[in-house]
C-alpha cells in the first residue's frame, strides 16, 4: 500500500463583491498578520492605597499562635457570666467574670512566651483591687471610676507598657484588638472543632444532659423543701424571657471583651517603640527667661498668700468687699487650673530645654524645681481656700472630688521634682500608678460617707444642717447619718431608705456590702417620714434642740 501525496487546497479567492471593511479584514487579504493590540490596563486608573506611616508598622503586633482549647472556653465562660450575671447591677459579679477572661489572657499568653514581670503584676493587683470598690461601697462616681481605672490598668498588663506612649495610649489598646481577637477566636475555632470534632461533640452532649439533670432535680428539691428552694433562689440568676434582648448584648460584650483580652497578651500592639524626638533646643535665655520671669510671678503671689495666712483675713474681706465663702470661692478654681497649667508648662519647657552640657542640665532642673516647689505651694493654698469653704458651707460631693484632684496633682508634682533629681525612666508607670491609687483610695473612703460624717460633726458643733441635701447621697452615708438625732434623722435617711426599698430585690452578687450593712441599721430603726420633713428644698427648724438654717 502506497502513500498518496496530499495536494495542498487552493488557497480561497477573494469575493470580487466583498470588500474588507475592517481594519482586521483589509490586513488578511493583504496576507498580513493582524496586529494584536494590548488589553488596556485598568489598575493605573485605581487609586493607590498609601504606604502607612512607619510607627504604625513598627507597633502592628506579631501574628499571634492559634488560641488554645482552653482559652476558648474561658471566653465563652466570660461570656455567659457576663450574660447571667451583669445585668442586675455591679458588685461582687465583676470580679467574678473577670476570674475566666484573665484566664483567657493567660493561656494565650502563655502560648506566645510572655512571662508576667513586676510590673505586670502590680497593674494586675492593681486592677483586682479597683474592682472590689463597687462590691464594697455604693457610690455611683468611685464605683464608675473604679471600673475606667480597672480596664485601663488590665490593658496596661497586657501590654507591659514602660514609656509615656505606652502609658498613655496602652489603655485604649484593648479597643483596637477587638477586631483582630473576633477573627483570631473564629479562626481557632474552626482549626480545633475541624481537627477534634470526635471529641468535642460528646463534651457537648454531656454538657446539655448535666444542665438538664440540675434543673430536673433541682426543681424537685426545691419543691420539696422551702428553705432549698430559698437558697437555690438567691444563689442563681433571675432570668425572663423579657430579659433576652439585654442579656444577648451583655454576653456579646463579654465575648468581646475577653477576646480582645486573649489577643492582646498573645500579640500586644508595642507602643513603646513609639519614639518621641525632643523638640528643637532653644538657647538659655529663649529659653529660661519666661520661666525665670513666671518663677518670680508664683514667689509673689506666695508672699501676698503668706502676708494674709499672718494678718488675718478680716482685713482682706474688708479691702475687697468679698465674703469668707466668696473668697475661698473665686480661688479655688483658679489655683486648680494654675496647677493643671503648670504640668503642661513643664512637659513644653523639657521638650525644648537647652541640652549642650552640664550647665544647661543644671539650669533646667534649678528652674523647674523650684517652679515644682512653688506650685506645691499654691496647690496647698487652693486646697487651705477649699477648706475655708467647707467650714462656711459644708462638705458635698463636688468639693471632695475636686480636692481630691488637686492633691493627686500635688502628687504628681512631688514624683516630677523625685525625677528630676534622681532620673525620671521610671516616672510614667509611677504617674499612672498614683492616678490608680488615688482612684482606689477615693473608692475606698467614699466621698458620700466622707460627706455625711463631716456634715454631722458640724452639725453637732454649730447645729447647721442641709437636710434635703442628703437625699441625693447613696448608702455609704447611712452609718453617718444614723448618729443624727430625731427626727431629722428620719427627714435625712428618708430618700436613701426609699432607694433602698426599690432595689431589695437585687440578687447577692449585685449587692455590696454598704448596702447590706444600711438595710441592717434601718431595720433595727426604721426611718419614718415625719410630718415636719417639708418638701424637697426647704430648710426645716426644729425647736431649741435642733436648729436647721440656710447657710
Amino acid at each position: 500500500m502506497t502513500d498518496t501525496p496530499s495536494i495542498p487546497a487552493p488557497a480561497k479567492e477573494p469575493d470580487p463583491g466583498h470588500e474588507p471593511k475592517t481594519k482586521s479584514e483589509r490586513e488578511a487579504a493583504s496576507g498580513q498578520e493582524p496586529r494584536r493590540v494590548a488589553a488596556p490596563d485598568w489598575q493605573q486608573w485605581q487609586p493607590q492605597r498609601p504606604e502607612p506611616p512607619v510607627w504604625v508598622t513598627e507597633i502592628s503586633p506579631i501574628t499571634p499562635a492559634p488560641i488554645r482549647a482552653a482559652a476558648l472556653w474561658s471566653v465563652l465562660a466570660t461570656a455567659l457570666l457576663s450574660a447571667l450575671l451583669l445585668g442586675d447591677g455591679v458588685g461582687l459579679n465583676l470580679l467574678i467574670v473577670t476570674v475566666p477572661a484573665a484566664l483567657a489572657a493567660y493561656f494565650t499568653a502563655q502560648d506566645a512566651g510572655r512571662r508576667p514581670r513586676p510590673w505586670t503584676l502590680v497593674w494586675a493587683l492593681g486592677g483586682v483591687a479597683l474592682l472590689a470598690v463597687p462590691a464594697l461601697n455604693d457610690a455611683g462616681l468611685p464605683a464608675f471610676l473604679a471600673i475606667v481605672s480597672a480596664l485601663a490598668l488590665g490593658s496596661l498588663a497586657l501590654h507591659g507598657a514602660r514609656t509615656w506612649p505606652g502609658v498613655v495610649f496602652g489603655p485604649f489598646g484593648l479597643l483596637g484588638s477587638i477586631g483582630n481577637g473576633v477573627a483570631w477566636g473564629l479562626r481557632g475555632l474552626r482549626e480545633r472543632t475541624g481537627r477534634s470534632r470526635k471529641q468535642l461533640m460528646p463534651l457537648i452532649r454531656g454538657v446539655v444532659v448535666a444542665v438538664v439533670l440540675l434543673f430536673v432535680f433541682g426543681a424537685l428539691f426545691a419543691g420539696a423543701d422551702a428553705a432549698f428552694a430559698d437558697l437555690l433562689g438567691g444563689l442563681t440568676p433571675d432570668v425572663s424571657a423579657a430579659d433576652g434582648p439585654w442579656r444577648f448584648l451583655l454576653f456579646g460584650v463579654g465575648l468581646l471583651g475577653a477576646l480582645a483580652a486573649a489577643n492582646t497578651a498573645a500579640a500586644p500592639l508595642r507602643w513603646d517603640r513609639i519614639t518621641v524626638r525632643p523638640g528643637r533646643a532653644r538657647g538659655r535665655m529663649e529659653w529660661a527667661l519666661p520661666l525665670i520671669v513666671l518663677d518670680l510671678l508664683f514667689a509673689v503671689f506666695i508672699a501676698v498668700q503668706l502676708a494674709v495666712l499672718f494678718g488675718g483675713y478680716r482685713k482682706v474681706f474688708e479691702k475687697t468687699g468679698l465674703s469668707r465663702s466668696e473668697y475661698a470661692r473665686q480661688g479655688f478654681w483658679q489655683l486648680l487650673w494654675v496647677t493643671l497649667l503648670v504640668l503642661l508648662v513643664i512637659g513644653l519647657a523639657r521638650r525644648w530645654a537647652p541640652r549642650d552640657g552640664a550647665r544647661d542640665s543644671a539650669l533646667v532642673r534649678a528652674v523647674l524645681g523650684v517652679l515644682c516647689v512653688l506650685t506645691l505651694v499654691v496647690a496647698a493654698s487652693a486646697l487651705r481656700r477649699m477648706d475655708l469653704y467647707v467650714e462656711e458651707y459644708g462638705l458635698t460631693r463636688l468639693r471632695v472630688s475636686v480636692a481630691a484632684m488637686e492633691l493627686w496633682l500635688a502628687l504628681v508634682i512631688v514624683l516630677i521634682l523625685v525625677a528630676g533629681a534622681v532620673g525620671g525612666r521610671w516616672l510614667p508607670r509611677a504617674v499612672a500608678a498614683s492616678g490608680a491609687a488615688a482612684v482606689l483610695t477615693f473608692g475606698l473612703l467614699s466621698p458620700d460617707a466622707l460627706v455625711a460624717e463631716s456634715n454631722v460633726d458640724r452639725y453637732e458643733r454649730l447645729h447647721k444642717l442641709d437636710v434635703e441635701y442628703f437625699q441625693e447621697l447613696s448608702a455609704d452615708a447611712v452609718p453617718a447619718l444614723d448618729r443624727l438625732p430625731e427626727p431629722l434623722r428620719s427627714c435625712a435617711l428618708a430618700g436613701i431608705a426609699e432607694n433602698l426599698a426599690q432595689a431589695d430585690d437585687k440578687p447577692w452578687y449585685a449587692t455590696n456590702w454598704s448596702e447590706k450593712r444600711a438595710r441592717e441599721i434601718l431595720a433595727k430603726r426604721e426611718a419614718a417620714y415625719s410630718p415636719e420633713c417639708r418638701g424637697p428644698g426647704d430648710w426645716i427648724e426644729y425647736g431649741r434642740d435642733i436648729d436647721v438654717n440656710r447657710l
